[in-house]
């Protein structure tokens, strides 16, 4: 008999973010209504990643954050994980690069790399561009907040709804607001690698 195939890493991590959000629904009391009406979501969309049906782009990530009232470490968070308590006078939060759990979106594969700092002001995510052409998004990225990026390696070519397409090798950044639809796709033999910071994006809880 043959020994049976092993689960693709991508679908388990895919299943464990849908889980995550499930559990962050379920413990609020809110139905996948509620969570849709909150952050403009379809009903259908919601539960397609909770059933790991669908591998949510980051502006959906933070749509999702919104529409439970948190922010999008929570997303990303491992139940065994510790999380530092807030300090008074200061905050400081180590990951280590082993801890980094990718999760593929299709275009991008996303290794988020500040989930240990609660109702963070800023969102850091290192990402391989798969994409090699604006169609491979199913919809245009935008979401609230301003966005930097730095190619680390590679080279992509940055599309908007406003501007000509921008070539950007390694090395080179750029800076713009979020709410202009945005897309990267790799233009480089090998798939890039971008670091992605955006800052205003989440919903920052009240202290």
């Amino acid at each position: 008999m043959s020994e049976p195939e092993a689960e693709d890493p991508a679908m388990l991590r895919r299943a464990a973010f849908g889980m995550r959000v499930q559990r962050l629904r379920r413990a609020q009391g809110l139905t996948l209504q509620q969570v849709s009406d909150s952050c403009g979501l379809a009903v259908s969309t919601i539960s397609k990643i909770e059933n790991s049906h669908l591998s949510p782009t980051y502006d959906v990530m933070l749509k999702l954050a919104q529409g439970l009232g948190t922010d999008i470490v929570s997303l990303f968070e491992h139940e065994s994980a510790p999380v530092p308590k807030p300090a008074l006078k200061g905050r400081m939060a180590v990951m280590r690069g082993s801890e980094a759990v990718p999760l593929d979106a299709g275009p991008y594969v996303y290794e988020p790399i500040t989930t240990r700092l609660k109702d963070a002001l800023i969102d850091a995510t290192l990402v391989t561009v798969v994409a090699r052409d604006p169609g491979a998004f199913e919809a245009p990225i935008r979401h609230a907040g301003e966005e930097l990026v730095h190619v680390l390696s590679g080279a992509v070519e940055l599309h908007t709804d406003l501007y000509a397409p921008i070539r950007l090798e390694a090395g080179d950044s750029v800076h713009y607001d979020a709410v202009m639809a945005h897309a990267f796709v790799s233009v480089s033999d090998e798939d890039a690698r971008i670091l992605n910071i955006v800052a205003g994006g989440s919903p920052r809880k009240d202290s």
